[in-house]
């Protein structure tokens, strides 16, 4: 009788931290829209979420190139990031041997636990140079190096560990007389690994991916400091570009004299709540589509 009732003890214990932990997202989200109410009864929605300009002291607040700004430098991160970690947690996991993974895993492991300040330093001192003196003049243009681009390969390196990490995991669960069955029926190694190996850890593929698209999408502080910072919709990866959560972090608590001004930053904080949970929701769908497929 005890054990019975100490197992509905926790069992209620656990569904009241996992509603607690629910509910904390709602409640952010609805203080973040209380807080923002006055710019947006007072604006269009049109206008603040379509318009361009963005000018404070005029009363113009145009989050489009913020918006834009943080969708394209995520996107561009996982471009770049997506094919370099897959590629490195098959070869970790299926063709590295014990001895030459003891050595690679450790400073891939490090990399996620380097502050996004250093992340941002590094950037500044290397990437930025490199795209201003080597890769625009290749391509014909001129640009200051601070950049979307910049941006972009930033993140790409810092959701690195995280897709690295969690897709070798997965990959190292898949049961090996799967990869025996194959190998039976006359398959190569790498044959094994696209047909079968990938096919089985795709469902935890896509959770690594998504964990790493999170890590990109709210990072603040190494996109702030290489991105340029500039209002604008970027028409190439060699224009500055503009974050939503660099905005925040960069002008929260100064100016708040301008009518509407708090208002229009937490707007932006909201705007970027609901973006997360749009995607993470989507994100959810496409993974319960697949390992619908798989089973």
């Amino acid at each position: 009788m005890n054990r019975r009732l100490t197992d509905i003890v926790a069992g209620k214990l656990m569904l009241l931290a996992t509603l607690v932990s629910s509910l904390i997202v709602i409640i952010i989200a609805l203080v973040l829209l209380q807080r923002s109410s006055p710019i947006l009864t007072s604006k269009s929605v049109s206008d603040l979420f379509l318009g361009a300009s963005w000018h404070p002291l005029q009363g113009e607040f145009g989050f489009s190139p913020f918006i834009i700004g943080t969708l394209s430098v995520t996107a561009l991160a996982m471009v770049l990031a997506i094919p370099v970690c897959i590629l490195s947690a098959i070869y970790l996991s299926e063709y590295a041997p014990s001895k030459i993974r003891g050595i690679i895993k450790p400073p891939i492991d490090l990399l996620a636990g380097i502050p996004s300040v250093v992340y941002g330093l590094w950037g500044v001192l290397l990437v930025v140079p490199l795209i201003r003196y080597n890769i625009a003049p290749f391509f014909g243009t001129t640009t200051t190096g601070y950049s979307l681009l910049a941006g972009g390969v930033v993140l790409a390196i810092m959701v690195f560990p995280i897709i690295i990490s969690v897709s070798e995991e997965v990959f190292r669960t898949v049961p090996f007389e799967v990869r025996e069955a194959s190998s039976a029926l006359g398959a190569t190694r790498w044959q094994t690994v696209k047909h079968v190996v990938m096919r089985k850890a795709l469902p935890g593929v896509i959770a690594a991916i998504i964990l790493g698209f999170s890590r990109a999408f709210g990072e603040t502080m190494a996109v702030l400091m290489v991105m340029g910072n500039v209002a604008q919709v970027p028409s190439s990866l060699f224009d500055p570009a503009y974050s939503l959560p660099a905005l925040i972090a960069n002008n929260y608590g100064e100016m708040m004299s301008i009518p509407l001004y708090d208002s229009a930053l937490l707007l932006a904080a909201l705007i970027l709540l609901v973006l997360m949970a749009f995607f993470s929701i989507l994100a959810r769908i496409v993974l319960l589509r697949i390992q619908r497929r798989s089973t």
